[in-house]
């Protein structure tokens, strides 16, 4: 037995053997491991865009509805979004259904200054002038009330 204050010496043989590095405990058991929740991923050869008939079916609708084909292009984006792709279709109809929104807009608001202002004509032709219907130089027939 060795005293532990005393310093052991190695052996006249082994003075260029570095002693044995301390043993180790075994690792603690691994924790559970839990299946990753699924992702889209990348995209696999040959599957369906879920969103690619709603999205042409938003392109064309977005020429005679516009608020209907931006809604529908919305939706169709969402659906291939959720699916990892890329809707070109839905993406076009998204667009032109805001250009379009924007140019009915202005058209209603240009449709209402006209018409107050062709009320604003009618009302001056008829200044001065009894009820009843009149004709214009120009053949035009008016009521004024």
């Amino acid at each position: 037995m060795t005293d532990p204050t005393v310093p052991s010496q190695p052996a006249a043989g082994d003075s260029s053997v570095p002693p044995a590095p301390p043993q180790y405990q075994a690792a603690p058991p691994a924790a559970p491991s839990y299946a990753a929740a699924p992702s889209a991923g990348p995209v696999q050869p040959g599957a369906e865009d879920p969103g690619k008939t709603l999205g042409i079916i938003a392109l064309v609708a977005v020429f005679f509805i516009s608020i209907l084909g931006l809604i529908l292009g919305y939706v169709a984006r969402g659906q291939s979004k959720k699916a990892g792709f890329k809707n070109t279709p839905a993406k076009v109809a998204i667009i032109l259904g805001w250009i379009f929104l924007a140019l009915t807009i202005i058209a209603i608001i240009l449709a209402v200054v006209f018409a107050a202002m062709a009320a604003g004509a009618l009302a001056d032709l008829c200044a001065g002038m009894d009820p009843g219907v009149y004709t214009t130089d120009t053949g035009l027939e008016v009521t004024c009330p």
